[in-house]
């Protein structure tokens, strides 16, 4: 039942389903249907509307793509009783007390258990601590579908590592983790990856090894981007520039490049939570891996608190300072702005009595309005600022010029924080700008 599935997705005798049309989701389906038949499924009928009029919210593949792909883009859970390999690829987030939230993977198994066929296999990709794959997911399929995991349908997992907004490492280029509940799902699942990923699959010997494999990868560049922060606060109270540290320590062949920064996102900023409230559970407390959590959940208060101590360095009052902020989205080059840090900064600066203005024209401006409240302005707005914190690398900001920086500022020394260290130090050193970054 299970051992032909592989052959029969590439005859197109069974379709594959993609539950979840997001970051991760999308561009998964829009490479398995260069191959095979995809369905693709999510519960947001306007973002399916964007898909089927060939419209990439994402873009992490392009409208051209969306427009030319073969996936059948769908709300119709029913539609999910076609396929017989499944790949579950909704988003894991954390609640407000930082403990995992597997309400998104909990409602997709449900919706994928009521529309589940005999002879299925069920791929997970969502980030989870080791454990929920078997533990959590399963017996919701098992009790909505009325039948027995590995009897009537097999489980796999296969972490995602889509990186958004990243051209270069792409699904297709970054080696694919790949497990199964046994050597049957395991060589199906495989095989099935091997379509797409160009740079081959591991096979990881049990599902908790590929779900804990997946939650260390993030809580290492956690940790190591919590180091360079707390290296940042520390060498700007010695008046060192953090950067030109880091470019001297970088010329030794093994010193690993990290750079200080806002950690926001759907990874690194969550996954490690994932995996400290396993171990919770197994009575241990983590020390390392949320010493690393709480130095970075605290940098939008630490950038918020130099734009302040910037002002009264300035002779300029704090209360009702003009201040913009450009880039709001949790990375550069990516309209997402879900777990933003940059919105770390500015309500800190509300409390100081400061209400920024904020500039993104990568940011998804709708999607900012209803989880932040905040409307965007266009940077050509902005003018008689106090302060300007460039807080996101986006491309277009890489074009700004000294000129075009300064007309955005009104009276007094010009205070401008660049927390990427994209601009050239001592040029606006020179113009008398009053600098830092992290």
């Amino acid at each position: 039942m299970f051992t032909d599935l592989y052959q029969k997705l590439i005859e197109k005798k069974e379709k594959l389903s993609l539950v979840g049309l997001g970051y991760v989701g999308m561009p998964i389906a829009v490479a398995f249907a260069k191959k095979i038949d995809v369905i693709g499924f999510d519960l947001n009928e306007k973002k399916i509307e964007l898909y089927k009029n060939g419209v990439d919210p994402t873009k992490e593949v392009g409208n051209d793509a969306i427009r030319n792909t073969a996936v059948e883009f769908t709300a119709d859970e029913t539609k999910l009783r076609e396929a017989k390999f499944h790949i579950v690829a909704v988003p894991t987030p954390v609640n407000v007390d930082h403990t995992p939230d597997l309400t998104p993977v909990e409602g997709a198994s449900r919706i994928l258990g009521r529309n589940l066929t005999k002879g299925s296999v069920v791929v997970f990709e969502s980030t989870v601590y080791p454990g929920v794959t078997e533990d959590v997911c399963v017996p919701i399929l098992e009790a909505e579908s009325g039948m027995k995991c590995g009897v009537d349908f097999k489980i796999g997992y296969s972490p995602e590592r889509i990186n958004p907004g990243d051209k270069v490492h792409r699904l297709e280029t970054i080696k694919k983790i790949v497990s199964g509940m046994d050597e049957e799902t395991l060589e199906c699942v495989a095989k099935v990856y091997e379509l797409v990923v160009d740079a081959g699959v591991h096979r990881a010997e049990s599902i908790k090894v590929a779900e804990a494999a997946k939650v260390i990868e993030n809580s290492q560049r956690d940790i190591n981007i919590a180091f360079m922060n707390e290296l940042s606060i520390i060498f700007n109270k010695m008046g060192i520039d953090t950067k030109s540290v880091l470019e001297a320590a970088g010329t030794k062949w093994n010193f690993l490049p990290f750079y200080p920064g806002l950690v926001g996102g759907h990874c690194i900023g969550v996954d490690p939570y994932y995996l400290t409230y396993k171990a919770e559970m197994l009575g241990y407390h983590s020390q390392i891996i949320l010493a690393g959590r709480r130095i970075n959940d605290d940098m939008g208060k630490y950038v918020a608190e130099n734009v302040v101590k910037h002002l009264i360095a300035a002779e300029k009052p704090v209360r009702g300072a003009n201040v913009a902020i450009l880039g709001f989205t949790f990375k550069e080059d990516c309209p997402d702005t879900r777990n933003t840090k940059v919105i770390d900064i500015y309500n800190e600066l509300k409390e100081y009595g400061i209400t920024p203005v904020i500039a993104d024209p990568v940011a998804d401006a709708e999607e900012a309005q209803r989880l932040y409240g905040i409307r965007f302005v266009g940077t050509e707005e902005i003018h008689g600022m106090d302060a300007v914190v460039i807080a996101v690398a986006h491309e277009q900001f890489r074009t700004f010029t000294e000129a075009g920086i300064a007309a955005m500022f009104g009276e007094g020394q010009k205070v401008l924080l660049d927390l990427k260290g994209m601009l050239d130090r001592k040029i606006y050193e020179a113009a008398g700008y009053a600098y830092w970054r992290l």
